[in-house]
């Protein structure tokens, strides 16, 4: 079998299986990837210690004998309201109990996508041996490995690397979840030359730029993920810096305002897989005296008071196969108490007196961070500029 022919049953495959987008690229020390020693050198990265792995700018050498990257895209946008749309839903007093609502990244309100796409990238492995006489090598990543899947999509003719960094196509937009192959495998190209990859239609779009609540986007197509609730909300183990905190709104893992603003989303397809529909939770409001209602909800917009009373041990069977466990217990009640700060919540709302109650027990706990938080919402709540 050529390359060629490899590529086109890869592709054919890849679809069968119930990917969105499939495409090949040979692994390449791409221009995109020489820009990575600059931008760790401002300190972008955070504290995210492996985007220092220097496997990260030479792709071939992740592991010996890799020559071809298939890059496969999963559409995850499901019918459902934007973090943009979402001041009705946040509408502190909507409900019988009142009290703000916190909001969860788009990708996280169902199951945890490395599994997802993790099992379909193991089933188009799987196709490959059968189908392909030769002996060869594959590892797949999701996000697991120093694999650059978003500039290694881009050179698959996936789509074009937005001024948000982030991946963007012209029909499926940016919700898209990004797995990869790395194989021994002599593959062709999906894409001839770079000539014939898809053209950077932002144009002088700069609406993700201007949204952005913390600026993260320091200029067009550079990030500065330190600023970045998305890495405030999760990657950050510890403290958030003070004078974020109140541009990260009432986002409390992830976020998904550069998304949101972009015209291109605007048009994209949806999502009716089960896996990425928002999550079912239990008793998500809290009576006078602390004790759970006997409401259903689920991930979209879920109650900031119920997140901010989770203890460790409902933590784990509630978030359990759940992309928000990655940011612990710690660090999700750290970001509820940042989200109750920020809620303008009314000294004359049902709720005002719960939430403060709430946070003022967690301004004695005994982990630090957590306490920090609670005692800065609270005085927040209590600033006179709050209401």
């Amino acid at each position: 079998m050529t390359a060629s022919e490899k590529t086109a049953w890869i592709t054919r495959r890849a679809a069968e299986i119930g990917f969105d987008l499939c495409g090949v690229v040979l692994a390449e020390n791409w221009p995109e990837l020489g820009r990575i020693p600059d931008w760790l050198a401002r300190g972008y990265a955070g504290e995210m210690g492996y985007l220092h792995n220097p496997r990260r700018q030479f792709p071939a050498s992740v592991f010996s004998g890799a020559r071809s990257i298939i890059v496969c895209a999963l559409n995850y946008n499901t019918v459902q309201p934007l973090s943009t749309e979402a001041a009705a839903i946040n509408d502190a007093d909507r409900s019988p109990h009142g009290g703000p609502r916190g909001w969860i990244s788009r990708y996280a309100w169902g199951d945890d996508y490395h599994r997802v796409l993790g099992e379909k990238l193991n089933a188009l492995v799987d196709g490959m041996h059968g189908q392909f006489d030769e002996a060869f090598q594959a590892r797949t990543y999701v996000d697991t490995g120093p694999l650059p899947e978003r500039v290694a999509a881009k050179h698959a003719g996936l789509g074009w690397l937005a001024k948000n960094t982030c991946l963007l196509n012209e029909h499926a937009g940016s919700w898209l979840f990004l797995g990869a192959i790395l194989t021994t495998l002599d593959c062709a190209p999906s894409v001839a030359s770079e000539e014939s990859l898809p053209a950077d239609l932002c144009g002088n779009c700069t609406l993700c730029i201007e949204a952005c609540p913390t600026t993260a986007i320091t200029e067009p197509y550079v990030l500065d993920a330190r600023r970045c609730i998305s890495y405030l909300t999760i990657e950050l183990r510890g403290a958030i810096p003070e004078e974020l905190r109140p541009g990260m709104g009432h986002m409390v893992f992830g976020c998904d305002i550069c998304q949101d603003v972009c015209p291109w989303n605007q048009r994209a397809g949806f999502s009716f897989a089960a896996d990425f529909l928002p999550r079912e939770i239990p008793s998500v409001t809290l009576d006078a005296e602390g004790g759970k209602f006997g409401e259903s909800a689920t991930l979209l917009a879920p109650s900031l008071e119920w997140l901010a009373s989770l203890t460790e041990e409902e933590f784990e069977p509630i978030f359990r196969g759940s992309p928000v466990r990655r940011t612990k217990w710690r660090g999700l009640i750290r970001n509820a108490c940042v989200a109750l700060g920020n809620s303008r919540l009314k000294r004359d709302s049902p709720a005002y007196a719960r939430i403060t109650a709430l946070l003022t027990r967690l301004s004695a706990s005994e982990d630090e961070i957590i306490a920090e938080h609670a005692s800065w919402a609270v005085r927040r709540l209590q600033s006179p500029e709050q209401h």
